[in-house]
C-alpha cells in the first residue's frame, strides 16, 4: 500500500478529558472548513463556545449509555478511523453503510494517572479506565496512511502549524510520528492501569510487568559523550530531583540527574526535627554526611570526612538552605545543591554562580514508602523493591563482651544509615554523627575499611589535626565480616565500635577478633548491598 504523501483533513473526531485549549483547536478547525464530530462534555464544551458540532450519538444511532462507558465503540466510528482510502473494497464498503471517513482523531484518555496520584479507592479507579479512548486511538494510529493522531494538548499547535504548512493536509512524515506518540501515550496507559491493579490485588511478581515514562528533557550525553541521553518521569509525587524546581544553572545533566537522586534519596533518612543534616555525593557515593546544630555545622563537618572528593559534588539538603550556609557552600565549585526550600538570601548569593543548579522540592522523600526498583541487564529486567530498610536500637544484638556506650550507639545507628546508601563493599567511620571516612565499592572489604581509614587520616593532615579522624570513631559495614581482616583494619585505624550484620558461617571468630581488640560490636540482622 502506497501512503499519500499528504492527506486531507476533512472530517476530525474531538473527545478528551482535558478541555485545554479544545475550544482553540476546534474554532481554528472550523475556520479551515474542517466538520467536527464529538461526544458529551466535549461535544457541550464546544457548542457553549458557540461552533457547530455533530454528536458521535449521530452517526452511529446509538446515545451515549451505562454512565458514558458506551458511546464511540462502534462500525460508524471505528470503520471511519480504520477505511484504507485508498483500498476498493474498503471504499465500497463505506459507500455501502454510510461511514464517513474520519480524518483526524484528538483524544486525550480519562485522568488515571491523576486519580493514582491523588490515592483514589478502589472503584473510582476502576472508573477511570479509559476504554473508548484507547480503542480510538490505536485504531487511527495504525491507519496513519491516512489519519492523523492527537493524544496530547502540547501538540494543537504542532498539527495547526503542519496544516497551515500544508494547505489543510498534514504530511506521512507527521502521521507517523503522532501515531508512535499515541501508541505510547496508550502503552504508558497500560502500564500505569496493569502496575496499580498488581498492586492492589497484592501480585507481588505479576506475568508481566510494563514501566513507562514521560519524556521530562533531551540531555546532551549520557555518562559519556558518546552515549545519547534523556530524562523520563514516571509521574510519582516522590520529592526528588524529578519533581524538584530549579531555580538557577544550565540544564541537569545525566549524571547530575544520577547523583541528585542518590544524594536527596541519602539525606531524607534524617529527620528534620531531629536537627539539620547535610549529605555531600561524588559518582553516587556519599563523600560526606552530618549532621550538626546549625546547617552551617552541619555542611562544615560533611565537608571535613573528604575535602577533596567533595569538590564539584552534589550537595543535599535536610532543612531550608539559609543564606549563611548557602554562603559557605559558594567557597568551592558545588554542581547541584537540593534542598526542601531555601530562602530568598540565600537564591540571592547564588544567584552569582551562574553554573551552580539550585534545586527546592517542597519535601523530602519518605525514605520507608515502598517502590519498585528495576535494573537493565541482558534480555531483562531485574525488578525488586526499593531497600527502604530500617532498624532502631531495638533491633540492634550485642554480642561482644563490651556493651557499646549510647554515645557509640548513636553514631553506629548514623553509620549503618549512611552505609546503606555507600555502594557494596561498603564501609564507614562515624564520629559524633559525622562520617570521618568513607571506603566504597571495592571488591575486598578489608580494602574498603583501609581506603576509610587513609581518607580520614589525610582529612586529619589537611585540617591539621594530630591524630586520624577515625580514632574513637565507630564503622558501619554494609554486609557482614567473611573474615576478621576487615575488622581488623578497622580497629587499627581507630574504631572502638562495628555495626555490622552478622550472618556469616565465621561470625564467631569475627566476635572472637572484636573481643581480643576490646572493641564493640553489634549485629543487626540486616543488610544493605548497593551493587
Amino acid at each position: 500500500m502506497t501512503s499519500p504523501a499528504l492527506a486531507p483533513l476533512n472530517r476530525a473526531l474531538l473527545s478528551v478529558s482535558d478541555k485545554t485549549g479544545l475550544v482553540e483547536l476546534a474554532t481554528a478547525l472550523a475556520a479551515r472548513g474542517v466538520e467536527l464530530l464529538s461526544t458529551g462534555g466535549s461535544a457541550k464544551t464546544l457548542r457553549d463556545a458557540g461552533l457547530d458540532v455533530k454528536d458521535v450519538a449521530e452517526i452511529t444511532g446509538f446515545p451515549e449509555m451505562m454512565d458514558g462507558r458506551v458511546k464511540t465503540l462502534h462500525p460508524m466510528v471505528h470503520g471511519g478511523l480504520l477505511a484504507l482510502r485508498n483500498n476498493e473494497t474498503h471504499v465500497d464498503a463505506m459507500t455501502a453503510h454510510g461511514i464517513g471517513a474520519i480524518d483526524l482523531l484528538v483524544v486525550n484518555l480519562y485522568p488515571f494517572e491523576a486519580a493514582l496520584a491523588r490515592g483514589a479507592d478502589y472503584d473510582e479507579m476502576i472508573e477511570n479506565i479509559d476504554i473508548g479512548g484507547p480503542a480510538m486511538i490505536r485504531a487511527a494510529a495504525k491507519n496513519h496512511s491516512f489519519v492523523t493522531t492527537i493524544v496530547d494538548v502540547e501538540d494543537y499547535s504542532a498539527l495547526l502549524a503542519e496544516l497551515d504548512a500544508n494547505d489543510g493536509q498534514t504530511s506521512y512524515a507527521f502521521r507517523q510520528r503522532h501515531a508512535q506518540i499515541a501508541y505510547a501515550r496508550t502503552g504508558a496507559y497500560d502500564a500505569a492501569v496493569s502496575t496499580w491493579m498488581a498492586g492492589s490485588i497484592g501480585e507481588e511478581t505479576p506475568r508481566r510487568r510494563a514501566f513507562a515514562g514521560t519524556l521530562a528533557q533531551t540531555l546532551r550525553y549520557g555518562e559519556n559523550p558518546h552515549q545519547q541521553a534523556a530524562f523520563y518521569k514516571d509521574g510519582s509525587s516522590r520529592a526528588g530531583v524529578a519533581t524538584a524546581t530549579q531555580h538557577q544553572g544550565k540544564e541537569l545533566s545525566y549524571n547530575n540527574i544520577n547523583d541528585t537522586d542518590a544524594a536527596f534519596e541519602l539525606v531524607s533518612e534524617f529527620a528534620p526535627e531531629d536537627g539539620p543534616a547535610v549529605a555531600i555525593i561524588k559518582h553516587a557515593n556519599p563523600c560526606g554526611v552530618a549532621r550538626g546544630d546549625t546547617l552551617l555545622e552541619a555542611y562544615k563537618r560533611a565537608f571535613d570526612c573528604d575535602r577533596t572528593s567533595a569538590f564539584g559534588g552534589i550537595i543535599a539538603l535536610n532543612q531550608t538552605l539559609d543564606a549563611t550556609t548557602a554562603s559557605e557552600i559558594c567557597n568551592i565549585f558545588t554542581e547541584v545543591v537540593i534542598a526542601p526550600d531555601a530562602t530568598e538570601e540565600a537564591r540571592a548569593i547564588f544567584a552569582a554562580k551562574k553554573n551552580l543548579r539550585l534545586l527546592t522540592t517542597g519535601a523530602l522523600a519518605d525514605p520507608r514508602a515502598p517502590q519498585l526498583s528495576y535494573r537493565q541487564v541482558a534480555g531483562g529486567l531485574l525488578v525488586q523493591d526499593k531497600d527502604t530498610g530500617h532498624i532502631t536500637l531495638d533491633d540492634l544484638k550485642v554480642v561482644t563482651k563490651r556493651a557499646p556506650s549510647e554515645a557509640e550507639l548513636a553514631d553506629m545507628l548514623f553509620a549503618w544509615t549512611v552505609a546503606k546508601h555507600v555502594k557494596s563493599n561498603a564501609i564507614v567511620y562515624v564520629k559524633d554523627r559525622a562520617t570521618v571516612g568513607v571506603g566504597a565499592g571495592q571488591m575486598s572489604r578489608v580494602d574498603s575499611s583501609t581506603i576509610a581509614a587513609l581518607k580520614a587520616a589525610r582529612m586529619a593532615e589537611e585540617c591539621g589535626l594530630p591524630q586520624s579522624l577515625a580514632q574513637g570513631s565507630v564503622v558501619a559495614s554494609d554486609a557482614f565480616f567473611p573474615f576478621a581482616d576487615g575488622l581488623l583494619a578497622a580497629a587499627e585505624a581507630g574504631a572502638t565500635a562495628i555495626i555490622q550484620p552478622g550472618g556469616s558461617m565465621r561470625d564467631d571468630d569475627v566476635i572472637k577478633a572484636a573481643d581480643d581488640a576490646g572493641l564493640a560490636m553489634v549485629l543487626t540482622g540486616m543488610r544493605h548491598f548497593r551493587h
